[in-house]
């Protein structure tokens, strides 16, 4: 090896053993580097006693030095609400932190509210310290807490009323026994967990307005979770169920909003919907089998299969919008499918079905499915499927079925529809949209989904153009 060599490779040994050493050591300085991925956490609506999802952030060492954190400190300690994870050792505080050279660690926090006496939301707060070199920094600590009525594995035996003073968090499953009804009031809140589906055998019957709707959904309400479909079961109205009644009542993130099995077992539907959303069902928002149902003025939207309709039953719908677009659920199936068959050990069986549509639209986001309505029909059964004044989009027109007045691929052209950031408004656009003056005038609901006036001619689909 030439002295030059040898000299560079000394220099080159002795520059790396200085920067390893220098890596190795503290650094103590007053300005040393420390940094957070946020200055706050924030949960949105956490129901008492249940608990919040985990988040987490990074403390950052922005040094080309170790450095050694004095504590990292929740100031609520063991009485918080809140519990943090620092760095994998859950404690209310960690000392004596070491944290590599331009290397960093994780704090994980949860949140879980006690009981409170106050019926409103109300706000918890607290905040972790995180203290080096006789500096102190914090991170805020911020979650929206809500008392509720926790129901687990609840029967209903008896004629019950629920209002709207709190909400209702159901856990494993309710179910509404055989003659039984069950009636919330207007502005009661249901959430349900993701094992909890509502088994209804006799009555439901929920009475919402306008401004203040029942609402039905999953109980995880924080940012990440509160849009997903299939966050719980749904709502199933089995056998021995009859006269159920949901008036502005709104259904979503279920797996399968609204089930209906089986004819009631009187005159009237089994299920009737005034002025409802069904909204970003996983499965299905409407599935019928064999069924009754009668919906008017009602919005079912962005489901897996927004209306399914199996083995025949009788159905009516007035009014009502049923669109879908590729969200969380990808635009796969028709809005509307309907026959009357089923196949029972490798059998075909038929029966009956009686379907009137009028005044609705069947809207898909183009490019996914040729034909946004599906009519099958096998056997001799009597079968009866109407679109009357209806708007549809279908590659050709609805088979096994009478039209009456339709519109094939007219765009509806709703007010608002942006993909992207998750913007559905389903009302029309005064372009005007073909839809508007399109339906017929002589049926019998007279409000539409805002409760405001149908005025003759009437428009087709849940919104009245004001």
């Amino acid at each position: 090896m030439s002295k030059y060599c040898l000299l560079y490779f000394l220099f080159f040994t002795f520059c790396m053993s200085i920067f390893s050493c220098k890596k190795d050591s503290f650094i103590t300085s007053s300005n040393a580097r420390l940094s957070t991925d946020v200055d706050s956490l924030k949960y949105d609506t956490v129901f008492t006693s249940v608990g919040s999802i985990t988040q987490s952030f990074k403390i950052r060492n922005d040094n080309d030095q170790k450095l050694l954190l004095g504590n990292v400190k929740l100031m609520g300690g063991t009485a918080s609400s809140f519990t943090i994870n620092i760095n994998g050792i859950a404690a209310p505080e960690v000392t004596n932190i070491e944290i590599a050279a331009e290397d960093s660690m994780y704090v994980f926090v949860t949140v879980n509210i006690d009981p409170s006496l106050d019926d409103l939301p109300f706000i918890v707060k607290d905040s972790i310290q995180i203290s080096y070199n006789g500096n102190t920094k914090f991170v805020q600590l911020e979650a929206f807490g809500q008392n509720a009525n926790f129901l687990r594995g609840r029967v209903i035996e008896t004629n019950t009323s629920w209002n709207n003073r709190l909400p209702y968090v159901i856990l494993d499953r309710l179910q509404i026994d055989t003659n039984i009804t069950l009636t919330l009031e207007a502005g009661c809140k249901v959430y349900c967990h993701a094992n909890a589906p509502i088994l209804v055998d006799g009555t439901l019957v929920a009475n919402g307005t306008k401004e203040q709707p029942v609402i039905f959904s999953g109980d995880r309400t924080d940012a990440d979770y509160k849009d997903l479909p299939a966050s719980w079961p749904g709502i199933y109205f089995r056998e021995t169920s009859k006269s159920n009644e949901l008036i502005f009542t709104t259904v979503k993130n279920a797996y399968q909003a609204i089930v209906a099995e089986s004819p009631a077992d009187n005159l009237f539907p089994k299920v009737t919907l005034r002025q409802c959303i069904v909204d970003n069902a996983y499965d299905a928002g409407v599935l019928c089998v064999n069924s009754s149902l009668f919906a008017d003025n009602s919005l079912i939207s962005n489901c897996g299969s927004n209306i399914n309709i199996i083995y025949g039953g009788v159905y009516s719908f007035t009014n009502c919008t049923v669109a879908s677009y590729s969200t969380y659920i990808s635009h796969r199936y028709p809005v509307l499918a309907a026959n009357n068959f089923a196949i029972y050990d490798g059998s075909t069986v038929t029966t009956s079905l009686e379907a009137a549509f009028t005044n609705c639209i069947f809207w898909g986001e183009p490019g996914f499915v040729e034909n946004e309505t599906s009519i099958g029909r096998e056997g001799n059964d009597q079968f009866d499927v109407t679109f009357t004044n209806c708007l549809y989009r279908n590659a050709v027109e609805p088979a096994n079925s009478t039209k009456n007045n339709c519109l094939l691929n007219q765009d509806p052209l709703f007010d608002s529809i942006d993909v992207s950031r998750r913007i559905f408004d389903f009302h029309l656009d005064n372009n005007p949209s073909p839809a508007i003056d399109a339906g017929i005038s002589s049926v019998p609901y007279l409000k539409d989904l805002d409760n405001n006036n149908r005025i003759a001619p009437f428009d087709i689909g849940c919104y009245e153009k004001q």
